[in-house]
């Protein structure tokens, strides 16, 4: 259990980076007086340009410096709090000593990443000990993948309080609009690293239940497609148009799965889960879907190949850069999930949000899991080790986020 006799509650790592900026400026308007926050990172001029901008309200918050690659400094900053949030990524390269070092303290942890092979990893190495010293190590507690998992946690929920069965074949279809985060490509370039070193791990991130606790255990549902063209009339009978491949459905399908299996199928043992993304209902849909398809496939190869991924790194966004202010602001996602029980029931779920989703509304869902854990955490579920936001924060995200202006829902259709 968490130390709650420690100096901070709360420490950012990253502080200076664009979404720790924004995660940061979230907190010093939000958090509630007598939450005591530390800004971390590598530069503590850049530490304290930061506060400064935050106002009064962090004038005295502390500053702690750790590098990523130094593991006394993060093993003394893990230390000094009762939960970590880190924006620094790709967590390949530089969430790994963290990890360790918030296990170690029995800090509790949350992150943004995206990447399957750094969650596969931390799983192996530190779910047992993180359950054994009573942490949780909580990943993708950003919009990869808060929606995804607290949507099909929901609909489940208002399947069972309408004793209406168990979730079979389920959808999310994503609508959005937002700046493209380096970031999120920086994390993909380093996905597709990993992947050319070793051909087990190829088919290891290829596997659907690659996150699962035990894939052995896992159900034989035939082939699951995270990345495929959908005709709207397959998911339900109000859907329609042509839907694309979503572009983290590929992880997010993952993080579900993960939930279903550490909750010992709570979902069903016949759940089949996929995502995709709209692209419009007009006439054109098919032609629209296929053109992304045909994007997000020439990114894959075109990042695999030295000769265009010399020119795509000099086109697409680097880390730390964002969107505009505006883009932010105007920016919004919404998350539709259709699902169909084992009574023959038709349920929907929806996750939505104002805001850029890779920045603006990511500050919000990261600020809300961490304050989750600071502010509630004798009312979380009492699993421990490397979790999920559904099995980890739970009902207490949903109703957090929900008092932030995040609309969460789930009907009988």
């Amino acid at each position: 259990m968490t130390d709650s006799g420690r100096e901070l509650d709360l420490v950012i790592y990253g502080a200076t980076g664009f979404v720790g900026r924004l995660l940061a400026d979230y907190l010093a308007r939000t958090a509630p007086g007598g939450v005591r926050i530390g800004l971390a990172g590598r530069s503590p001029a850049k530490l304290e340009a930061t506060r400064a901008g935050l106002g009064p309200g962090a004038a005295d918050w502390p500053i702690v410096i750790a590098d990523a690659d130094d593991p006394v400094a993060l093993a003394e900053l893990a230390s000094r709090t009762r939960v970590v949030a880190t924006t620094v990524g790709p967590y390949a390269k530089y969430g790994t000593e963290l990890v360790t070092a918030a296990v170690a303290a029995g800090t509790d942890y949350v992150d943004l990443t995206g990447e399957v092979l750094f969650v596969r990893a931390s799983i192996d190495a530190h779910h047992e000990k993180a359950g054994a010293n009573g942490v949780k190590i909580v990943h993708s507690c950003g919009y990869d993948s808060v929606p995804s998992d607290l949507g099909v946690h929901v609909l489940h929920r208002k399947v069972q309080e309408d004793g209406a069965g168990e979730l079979t074949d389920t959808t999310l279809v994503a609508s959005l609009s937002g700046g493209v985060s380096g970031g999120t490509i920086d994390s993909l370039r380093t996905q597709i690293d990993e992947s050319k070193k070793d051909r087990a791990l190829r088919r290891l991130a290829a596997s659907p239940y690659s996150l699962s606790p035990d894939r052995t255990k896992e159900p034989d549902l035939g082939r699951q497609s995270d990345v495929a063209m959908v005709d709207g009339a397959e998911i339900a009978p109000q859907v329609r148009g042509w839907k694309a491949p979503f572009v983290m459905g590929s992880y997010n399908t993952r993080i579900v799965r993960r939930s279903n299996a550490l909750q010992n199928w709570v979902y069903g043992r016949t759940f089949r889960y996929r995502e995709v993304m709209s692209v419009g209902d007009s006439p054109l849909s098919r032609v629209y879907a296929a053109g992304v398809a045909a994007i997000l496939g020439g990114l894959v190869v075109g990042l695999s190949v030295p000769p265009t991924r010399y020119v795509l790194d000099r086109i697409l966004p680097a880390p730390g850069e964002g969107p505009s202010e505006k883009t932010q602001r105007n920016g919004y996602f919404a998350m539709d999930i259709y699902t169909t029980t084992t009574t023959g029931a038709r349920y929907a779920s929806r996750v939505a949000a104002q805001g850029d989703p890779g920045y603006r509304a990511t500050a919000v869902l990261l600020g809300e899991s961490a304050l989750s854990l600071v502010l509630d955490r004798d009312r979380l579920p009492d699993e421990a080790g490397v979790l999920t936001p559904a099995t980890a924060l739970g009902d207490v995200l949903v109703e957090r986020l929900r008092g932030a202006g995040v609309e969460i829902s789930a009907r009988r259709l």
